[in-house]
């Protein structure tokens, strides 16, 4: 009696361990996959003039596909890309209804919703350079391109007149568009009638479901020529807004070389003149 009950006991708990495992085994395989641009149906294409376009016949077409393949990272990618792409006042009939059974289908909701988190941080760190740079005609922002029609999602030093929730319907085929051609969008200007800036947009990528958002540095021109150059008051005015500080900590950031330089009377990383000993 005794040894068919341990029996019984020793074939339950290996049942259990192989049930637990091959459990794992399946949630693991239902998150794993590849990334959308491997696959056919990558809903981007160029056109003649070799400028990225959203292809909507594809993305139905990778719609109808991750329905009947399940690829974890790829259709979370897609449903992203659907939504940066306001699918759901382009797609009608049957191609809408699948479109909406795949977001429900893989969370649709929860991929937005953990994206707008994972912002969070960067919209801190926006917030945070904003705040240390008053004054000085350099605008900062974050968009996330999760809802371009709503994408602006937070902005320090306004110089541009946008507010939260502002729409950014082509920075996402621009995006893309410079990571197909290997571009950086640095440095770069942009005349808007009577006014002037120079901008920088930085793409946010995250890992297993691609763009995601974007910091953007505008800095107006005409401000800093015409309005700060325009006295030397307003141009110390200016510099003291600059360099304008909360507090004073006793730290070190220096390197071991610069700090001997400075405790020697070196005053600035450009100053080369010999300090005597």
């Amino acid at each position: 009696m005794l040894s068919e009950i341990l029996i019984n006991v020793l074939a339950s708990a290996i049942l259990l361990v192989f049930g637990y495992f091959g459990g794992q085994y399946r949630e693991r395989r239902s998150h794993q996959g590849k990334n959308l641009e491997e696959y056919e149906s990558y809903p981007f294409a160029l056109d003649e003039k070799k400028i990225l376009y959203f292809d909507l016949r594809k993305f139905c077409s990778g719609v109808r596909y991750f329905l009947r393949h399940r690829d974890y990272f790829a259709a979370r990618q897609l449903i992203l890309v659907g939504e940066q792409n306001d699918v759901d006042n382009s797609l009608t009939g049957d191609d809408k209804a699948q479109y909406r059974k795949l977001y429900h289908k893989f969370g649709g909701d929860k991929i937005l919703d953990d994206t707008a988190k994972y912002l969070e941080n960067y919209k801190r760190i926006v917030r945070l350079i904003g705040d240390s740079f008053p004054d000085t005609g350099m605008e900062i922002l974050l968009h996330n391109l999760t809802n371009p029609a709503k994408a602006l999602y937070q902005i320090k030093n306004n110089v541009t007149g946008r507010s939260v929730e502002a729409p950014a319907t082509n920075l996402v085929l621009d995006l893309k568009t410079r990571r197909l051609q290997n571009q950086d969008k640095l440095n770069y200007e942009l005349n808007i009638g009577a006014r002037k800036f120079k901008c920088t947009t930085i793409p946010i990528y995250r890992e297993n479901y691609g763009l995601v958002g974007a910091i953007c540095i505008n800095l107006d021109v005409n401000y800093l020529k015409e309005e700060i150059l325009s006295s030397t008051e307003k141009v110390n005015a200016f510099i003291k807004a600059l360099c304008k500080t909360d507090m004073v900590l006793d730290e070190n950031i220096l390197s071991k070389d610069e700090y001997e330089k400075a405790l020697a009377g070196k005053r600035h990383f450009r100053d080369f003149t010999t300090v005597a000993g």
